[in-house]
């Protein structure tokens, strides 16, 4: 049995234009050629494939053969991938992006990513995007070495003339703890309390930031370099820690988690800015990622 030859684009095009129009007439009005040419093209994939795509013998209107629907798939997949080729390319001669390298903190609540990333998918569907979620320095970092074109970073403690700097608004911090905690039990508790008890504090992965704290009280601390480990072991007991609100407000009304009244701390303020490398400008996809996450800044009581 010899291999089945290699059909053209156009004649796949025209096989869809058969299936969709549910008549060799209807394809030909679409596609604006005579019967005679859609018909001839549709014999000739026939013959390259070594299959009958059409029954034309037992009904009025051509019916899809067993193999008609196996190739219909296919065909379908190759006109989506030439499709979205083209609508790539067109980007690129726009001066879209073709992709954007994205580093999130991970203290950026989740209801804004999912906000703008899902918007980011409908307007540029052709962009590729590549996420990162790191630390405080970490975020900046990834920018600063180019592994990532746009960031939205916490607070920055070191002037870096590389990056240029957009506010992005802040995200609430808050001492949190579980019920049978001492520091949750006690209700108001005395001015440095919390150097008494284990408290849990995100760590950087980058030279950044590297032996800064950011809001320690505590004498006795476990370091930890992802905010995920951090909530579940505060919900488990093991010590106390500041956690964006966000993060913890369902637990918060669940009563899994206890907001902590402590004179010496009781909130802070995040800062969280846009950044990127002022040698590399943002593109068209990139700066619309800043401009969404601005407005939802403002957006923000």
């Amino acid at each position: 049995m010899s291999e089945p030859g290699t059909p053209t684009l156009d004649q796949l095009k025209v096989f869809l234009a058969v299936e969709e129009a549910g008549s060799f007439a209807g394809a030909a009005r679409r596609l604006g050629r005579a019967v005679s040419v859609v018909s001839y093209s549709i014999g000739q994939l026939e013959a390259q494939l070594g299959v009958a795509l059409f029954d034309r013998e037992t009904t009025r209107r051509p019916q899809l053969t067993e193999a008609g629907k196996a190739v219909l798939t296919e065909a379908r997949a190759i006109a989506n991938g030439v499709n979205g080729l083209r609508a790539r390319v067109r980007g690129l001669r726009q001066g879209l992006e073709a992709e954007v390298h994205l580093a999130l903190d991970v203290m950026l609540p989740a209801a804004r990513v999912v906000d703008a990333l899902r918007a980011f998918s409908e307007a540029f569907p052709t962009v590729t995007l590549r996420l990162y979620v790191e630390a405080l320095g970490a975020v900046a970092q990834m920018v600063l070495d180019r592994r990532a074109s746009l960031g939205v970073s916490g607070m920055l403690l070191q002037p870096l003339p590389a990056l240029e700097r957009v506010a992005l608004g802040h995200v609430e911090l808050v001492p949190v703890a579980a019920p049978d905690h001492p520091l949750a039990k006690a209700g108001r508790n005395p001015v440095g309390a919390g150097r008494d008890h284990v408290q849990l504090v995100l760590t950087d992965r980058s030279p950044l930031t590297e032996g800064h704290d950011f809001a320690v009280v505590g004498v006795r601390t476990w370091r930890l370099a992802d905010l995920g480990s951090k909530h579940m072991l505060l919900r488990e007991g093991i010590g106390w820690g500041n956690m964006p609100l966000p993060v913890v407000r369902e637990d918060l009304e669940a009563g899994r988690l206890v907001r902590l009244d402590m004179p010496d701390f009781r909130s802070a303020e995040y800062p969280l800015q846009g950044i990127y490398r002022a040698d590399v400008p943002p593109g068209p996809a990139a700066a619309w990622l800043i401009a969404r996450f601005q407005g939802q800044a403002s957006d923000t009581p």
